[in-house]
């Protein structure tokens, strides 16, 4: 499969079995990420991968709404950043994480970027700082957001040809 039809069929998906992510295949995730580009070749991340199902649910209640993919993945990435190396560790972060996303697709595996940054609890508390407590970071490590993957427990259709199409007429300036 090219990557353009791999982008066209990704889908998020937030419902997975319990089956369990072959090592080999973590692997190859975890090597997607320590590939992407950095600025400066500086790589302020950390790549942290969460297989602890307490840990899971945990990461899931630091977030008021949208983590309920943690709750029920076999695994997640956590790709957090010593924000004191780079200025641009949230653009880092975020290439990382979507390199690991389409590897993940690549891969036969579901996933679904969890927003944590900028994000607040169910009490008006800071999503990012939860989770980062959780995982045992403070200052200056950053949080971008989780990536929760596993056999998908869901079907969702591709973009097809139309949606491309109007997507392109409303978002491409040429």
């Amino acid at each position: 499969m090219s990557l353009l039809e791999l982008m066209r069929t990704r889908r998020s998906i937030r419902e997975f079995t319990e089956e369990p992510i072959p090592e080999e295949v973590l692997f190859k995730i975890m090597e997607a990420g320590v590939l992407a580009p950095t600025s400066k070749s500086r790589m302020p991340w950390e790549i942290r991968v969460i297989q602890d199902q307490s840990l899971l649910k945990t990461l899931a209640k630091a977030k008021w709404h949208g983590a309920r993919p943690l709750e029920n993945c076999t695994a997640a990435v956590a790709v957090v950043a010593d924000s004191s190396v780079s200025d641009v560790w949230i653009e880092d972060c975020s290439i990382a994480m979507t390199y690991m996303h389409l590897m993940a697709a690549a891969q036969g595996l579901g996933s679904c970027w969890v927003q944590l940054r900028l994000r607040k609890d169910a009490d008006g508390g800071d999503a990012e700082q939860n989770a980062l407590a959780a995982l045992g970071y403070d200052d200056p490590w950053r949080l971008v957001g989780i990536l929760a993957l596993g056999i998908p427990g869901e079907e969702k259709p591709g973009y097809g040809e139309d949606d491309i199409r109007k997507r392109m007429e409303k978002k491409v300036i040429r």
